[in-house]
């Protein structure tokens, strides 16, 4: 009598089961939801915004809560729409979105921005170790806020995936420009950077064989320039060599070369960076006054001082100055130039850390089990873990770990 039951109620669901269905996309309930704050970039010229509307789409689906500050992507052309379309609560009003327990955001917080914050919140933003204030680090600490900055994640292979992903942007992107400022729309030299059958390519000096001096060196090769790098380093000199496939000319950073290099370029790149404190400064003033008329000076590493005697700091609404008749770019902040590229390459990083966060049941756990998110956390509830920034400010330092192991 049973079997016969069954074998009925097989028949039903059988036949249920072939009748058109209503696709539904699945949302998934989590016990840890996520509330993710989006405020807007209050940074002089930052266009870029943490995350696109597909990446709230995925946060979403996945049972997660985002709310958005009006217009924090329309600087990276993503509208209010574009959010609220992929689910997304969009408010006029940046207290209402300090309200949520994770904000992430592209630059650091303000002391007026800090304020908005609440206890035991966590915040995921720049640190820009060369403009952190005192007062900004102790008002985080007393919010007791668990802050990481990005700078300092780590991919799968211990690389610094955001500093990597950035200056692959900035590398190419170095190129484009001085190949805006060689032409005559920018009362340039009127090269086209790399030449035809019969001219000679542009010749382009770049200082430093790091990420964004082996992008930059990529972009100019493709484009036909003849490209001469300059590093301290013969491992970076080799490892560029060998990335790019192709025999480019290397030298360590001899005066003499240097000097002669720089002097009968057109573009000068200068990409090399310091572990901390003030990059190197490598081009005296003098050389610069032997360089061509027009030629360009892009001085990427600007944000630490810059690679020549020259160089001062401009921003994207006056992006150039002349002295000695040579066109000096120093922009700090070159990838907000193409903010909608970066925002892309910065959510590709910031989104499955979202996850995993709500996937392994909060920060706490994830920090514990992956070693590239621990290196980023420099605050936990409100101690300070950062080694180097407790010596520069005086403040005690603790070991993250110990603090971890405490709380669990």
């Amino acid at each position: 009598m049973s079997s016969e039951l069954f074998s009925g109620f097989s028949d039903v669901a059988k036949q249920a089961m072939m009748q058109p269905q209503e696709s539904m996309l699945e949302v998934k309930t989590k016990k840890n939801k996520l509330h993710i704050g989006i405020p807007k970039e209050t940074s002089f010229q930052e266009n870029r915004v943490a995350l696109t509307p597909l990446s709230v789409a995925l946060l979403i689906n996945n049972g997660h809560e985002v709310i958005l500050e009006s217009n924090a992507g329309q600087a990276a052309k993503f509208s209010d729409k574009d959010y609220s379309e992929q689910g997304a609560k969009i408010v006029y009003d940046s207290k209402s979105v300090y309200e949520a327990n994770i904000i992430i955001k592209i630059a650091p917080p303000t002391l007026q921005e800090i304020s908005m914050m609440k206890s035991h919140q966590i915040l995921i933003s720049a640190l820009q170790l060369s403009t952190l204030q005192a007062d900004c680090l102790h008002a985080l600490m007393q919010k007791k806020v668990t802050a990481l900055c990005f700078e300092h994640l780590r991919d799968e292979g211990n690389a610094l995936s955001v500093v990597r992903a950035m200056s692959e942007i900035v590398g190419a992107t170095s190129i484009l420009i001085a190949g805006e400022y060689l032409s005559n729309v920018f009362d340039g030299k009127g090269l086209m950077l790399g030449g035809v059958t019969g001219v000679p390519p542009t010749e382009i000096v770049i200082l430093g064989a790091g990420t964004v001096g082996e992008y930059a060196a990529r972009t100019a090769i493709a484009l036909g320039a003849e490209v001469k790098v300059f590093d301290p380093s013969i491992y970076k000199l080799r490892r560029l060599q060998n990335n790019i496939g192709t025999r480019v000319f290397t030298s360590v950073v001899q005066p003499i070369v240097l000097e002669k290099a720089i002097t009968t370029c057109d573009v000068a790149i200068g990409a090399l960076r310091a572990e901390d404190g003030r990059s190197p400064c490598i081009v005296s003033e003098s050389t610069v006054s032997r360089m061509k008329p027009n030629s360009v000076i892009i001085d990427v590493s600007i944000d630490q001082g810059g690679c020549f005697e020259t160089s001062e700091i401009t921003n994207h609404t006056h992006p150039v100055f002349r002295k000695y008749d040579v066109i000096h770019y120093c922009v700090p902040n070159i990838a907000s130039r193409v903010a909608r590229t970066a925002t892309y390459a910065l959510t590709n990083i910031f989104t499955p850390i979202l996850l995993d966060i709500g996937d392994q049941g909060g920060l706490k756990n994830l920090i514990w089990r992956k070693v590239g998110v621990r290196n980023s956390v420099y605050i936990y509830e409100g101690q300070l873990t950062s080694k180097y920034i407790g010596e520069r400010f005086n403040i005690p330092c603790k070991d993250l770990d110990l603090l971890i192991v405490s709380h669990r």
